[in-house]
């Protein structure tokens, strides 16, 4: 039996579930989201949650702002709780031209209504007292910043999509991709399906699907470790979260976890992982982890915040996750396959992709994006890179961690 729909979405993580509920609210709701095994089960259900106002690239500030507000939306909207911790964050400067760097996204952020202030290092010690501040010139302070349980956003943007009529099948993986003429057909363990519209936000999945259509998409898996140490007594004693401390020079993310903290790293020499392909039998699993390549960073991170150094290691998570060469996501329309689009790629999932979501589903409803945003089209890559190329380019943005982000042009 083949059903027939609007829309079919490939991919049941967070930015699936984003677009899904983004078109539902638009009055979109005859759509499907297809989930290979349960929803999350990709990069999600691994995901640190991380919410910032304050990525590597200011053209993309809009993305984060709208992620945190369609989360608390399908909040409201389910009544399925995100789980958002509200605690701010610190992106430190290590240099002065970090700090005049901060500085100069004063302007974007007044525009854009979000909290945004520059301190001085005196400040980033009131406001997290486990942070050494010699050497610090200050900090860029996002207090609107915070963290969410991603499983449960998730789920409550499933959930809000489901009570406006969209639909969701799980255990239902794609395993053939077609054009038709009036759209495209679909094979799945559960019979066909056809649509209109196609959206892949398949993560790392998303480019072998391509490859049946004829295209070689630059998306591929990197490993990225999580470090989680035992309790630490001093945020106990503290009675209070402290803010999430971006540290350029480890370069690591660190934020409270209950009384532990959790640290992302950005590993130097990172490594690739199925480059050849991804495992059919792969599904919500982690990799195994290599503590002799976090080292150096660790002992930085120990440098900044001695109590996570003196608290033990509880947890190391190694999980792939999917990254483009130049870390933007692919959001917008395959131009060359009419009614297929991508919205995939996100090495900051939880932190753009709801505002992913919005931004497709405005395009795929009005016929033109809301708003100019070449650095995250599909279009930049309309030829395609050779392997090597992308492999060379997914490590050296993944290096720079949380450098000093690229500034818009004036």
């Amino acid at each position: 039996m083949t059903t027939d729909v609007r829309v079919a979405i490939v991919g049941g993580g967070i930015v699936g579930c984003s677009v899904l509920y983004a078109l539902a609210r638009r009055g979109w709701t005859d759509t499907v989201l297809l989930e290979r095994l349960e929803l999350t089960s990709g990069s999600t259900w691994h995901a640190a949650g991380n919410i910032t106002h304050f990525g590597h690239y200011a053209e993309i500030t809009r993305l984060y702002v709208d992620s945190l507000k369609l989360y608390q939306e399908a909040e409201q909207a389910s009544g399925q709780s995100i789980g958002f911790h509200p605690t701010g964050s610190l992106r430190l400067a290590t240099s002065q031209a970090e700090l005049e760097a901060y500085k100069s996204l004063e302007p974007l952020y007044e525009t854009l209504g979000v909290p945004y202030r520059v301190v001085d290092a005196d400040e980033v010690g009131r406001l997290h007292p486990l942070v050494l501040t010699e050497g610090l010139f200050g900090a860029a302070h996002t207090p609107a910043d915070g963290h969410v349980d991603a499983s449960g956003a998730t789920h409550a943007l499933a959930k809000a999509a489901r009570n406006l009529g969209a639909g969701i099948r799980r255990q239902s993986p794609v395993t053939g991709i077609r054009r038709v003429a009036d759209g495209w057909e679909l094979d799945t363990d559960n019979g066909a399906l056809r649509a209109r519209h196609v959206v892949l936000a398949a993560s790392f999945w998303t480019r072998e699907l391509a490859l049946q259509l004829g295209l070689d998409l630059p998306l591929y898996a990197m490993e990225h470790h999580e470090v989680i140490t035992d309790d630490v007594a001093e945020l106990k004693a503290l009675g209070r979260e402290v803010p999430t401390i971006r540290d350029p020079a480890a370069p690591a993310n660190t934020r409270q976890e209950r009384y532990s903290l959790l640290c992302g790293v950005y590993e130097t020499e990172p490594v690739l992982w199925a480059t050849d392909g991804i495992p059919p039998e792969f599904g919500q699993e982690l990799l195994v982890p290599n503590m002799d390549r976090l080292e150096e960073h660790l002992l930085r991170v120990m440098d900044r915040i001695p109590a996570f150094g003196s608290s033990g290691i509880r947890t190391v998570n190694n999980g792939p996750m999917c990254f483009p060469p130049d870390g933007c996501p692919l959001v917008g329309p395959v131009r060359s396959h009419e009614g297929l689009w991508l919205a995939a790629g996100f090495p900051v999932g939880i932190g753009t992709g709801g505002g992913s979501g919005t931004y497709l589903a405005d395009w795929m409803i009005d016929g033109t994006p809301p708003y100019a945003l070449p650095i995250i089209d599909p279009a930049r890559y309309a030829d395609p890179l050779p392997a090597s190329d992308s492999f060379a380019a997914m490590k050296a943005t993944y290096r720079k961690g949380y450098v000093m982000p690229v500034l818009p042009s004036a």
